[in-house]
């Protein structure tokens, strides 16, 4: 029998070892999307407690909770101290068996705090307070440098004023290099009640009238170079539903006057507007030597009782199932017909479509360009275990995996930079067992360097200007 999380953890061949140890283990990390809050980067936050640290803001952990019936107040209530709400926690793990937050929790506790008990009700109390002591140093920025981390994007809302990324360029005592990545759903989601009183907020911030759709495409222009001036290189998009209809500026501009005005819009007229302004942006992306990234495929907000009561994000969201693959074939080939098509990760949320967009990629790349085209890291609900194999299996059926720009946290949190050692091993244990059972040559140096390529090396190269 194994030892729990040992040395060998998830690597089962020598080869898959050797791999890890001598070119993945030690690899820094560059975490091109995560939700990380930019203003507790820059004045280095410090954490009341592990509570705090752990379960401000995970939605994984909450729903793990709720589903062991843990009343909200003890997720998401302010009535509880953070030692209860850290027992509630401690009361489920035991349970967690054969879900990534187990192992997410483990690494956690070992590789920033060096616990290696076991969290549970009767080790909860003891590893609270080690938490804690240890948290009176470990402040954001440490916990990055940590990790070994040199670079990470952020989100950003095109009508930031990014002030805490200029101010943070300006700090010669960090050295890690932080960018704002571009994330204007807010502007594309035109159906939505939120798309009006937004829109007034986007043409304050680019001091623009916007009126119609060409000075709605001027202010968003405006966004995007202001970014770019600020150190930006990536978009990225939340693309729930693909929607993509090819239509003329002039309906297009009929459609904008019609939605600000209040009136209800047709699917066809959602479409028509998602699909003129995803091409307008993507040239703007390609003009500036940008990367895009499309989110595809998540069913947000399921219960309409708790979107009232705790708002968006707070975990009821799951995985969409509608077909996506034409739709956004033409997008893509709508720009590409112009030479206009950025850069561009793909993900998927169903893993049903990791195949769809493995192929897909492979339709449009450009000579020149090495994996102009990515298939994304298995995303949110798939990032563990067998969705990240999966991924890999599917990229490296169909398509070079060497090429892969590899994982990202995706995170709000700073103690989750341990999901790139998680991904690292599962990379690592996929190749060796590859060479151990003669499907590729004995070439360990080889196959390494392949290693670091998709760890950091891919990455690095692919969002360079």
């Amino acid at each position: 029998m194994k030892e729990f999380m040992g040395k060998d953890f998830v690597l089962k061949n020598a080869t898959a070892q050797t791999l890890y140890d001598n070119y993945a283990k030690d690899m820094p990390i560059f975490d091109f999307h995560c939700h990380l809050n930019i203003e507790e980067i820059y004045n280095d936050k410090k954490f009341s407690s592990i509570t705090e640290a752990w379960l401000g803001g995970d939605h994984y952990k909450w729903r793990l909770m709720r589903e062991m019936g843990v009343d909200e107040s003890y997720i998401t209530g302010k009535e509880h101290s953070d030692f209860e709400k850290f027992m509630k926690y401690a009361e489920v793990m035991p349970y967690a068996i054969g879900n990534p937050i187990f192992h997410w929790t483990h690494l956690e506790l070992r590789r920033y705090f060096g616990i290696e008990e076991i969290l549970s009700p009767k080790t909860a109390k003891e590893i609270f307070d080690k938490c804690n002591e240890k948290l009176q140093t470990l402040t954001a920025r440490k916990l990055i440098t940590m990790s070994n981390v040199k670079k990470l994007f952020t989100t950003d809302d095109p009508i930031d004023d990014l002030h805490f990324h200029k101010l943070l360029k300006e700090d010669k005592s960090f050295d890690v290099e932080v960018a704002p990545a571009f994330r204007p759903d807010k502007a594309i989601n035109i159906e939505l009640p939120t798309y009006v009183p937004y829109i007034a907020k986007l043409a304050d911030a680019a001091d623009v009238r916007i009126d119609g759709i060409d000075s709605l495409c001027e202010a968003l222009t405006k966004r995007i170079e202001f970014f770019d001036s600020v150190g930006c290189v990536c978009s990225d998009h939340a693309l729930d539903v693909v929607m993509y209809s090819p239509a003329e500026k002039e309906t297009v501009d009929k459609i904008v006057k019609k939605a600000l005005a209040g009136d209800d819009l047709t699917r066809q007229e959602i479409e028509q507007y998602k699909g003129y302004v995803f091409v307008h942006l993507g040239k703007q992306y390609a003009r500036l030597h940008w990367v895009q990234q499309y989110h595809i495929g998540a069913l947000r907000n399921n219960s309409a009782r708790y979107m009232r009561e705790l708002g968006p994000d707070t975990g009821f969201d799951a995985i969409e199932d509608q077909t996506f693959a034409k739709k956004l074939s033409m997008l893509l080939d709508t720009l590409d017909s112009t030479n206009e098509l950025p850069k561009t990760i793909l993900y998927c949320l169903n893993p049903r479509d990791n195949e769809v967009l493995a192929t897909l990629i492979n339709c449009f790349q450009q000579g020149g360009v090495v994996g102009k085209m990515q298939f994304g890291s298995a995303w949110w609900f798939n990032d563990q275990k067998d969705g990240m194999e999966r991924q890999l299996m599917a990229l490296s059926q169909v398509g070079l995996i060497s090429k892969f720009v590899g994982m990202l946290t995706d995170s709000r949190s700073f103690l989750s930079y341990t999901r790139h050692e998680y991904f690292r091993r599962i990379l690592c244990n996929m190749l060796g067992t590859l060479i151990e059972e003669g499907e590729y040559p004995n070439d360990v140096e080889l196959v390494g360097e392949i290693v670091k390529d998709v760890c950091y090396n891919n990455a690095i190269k692919y969002f360079s200007k």
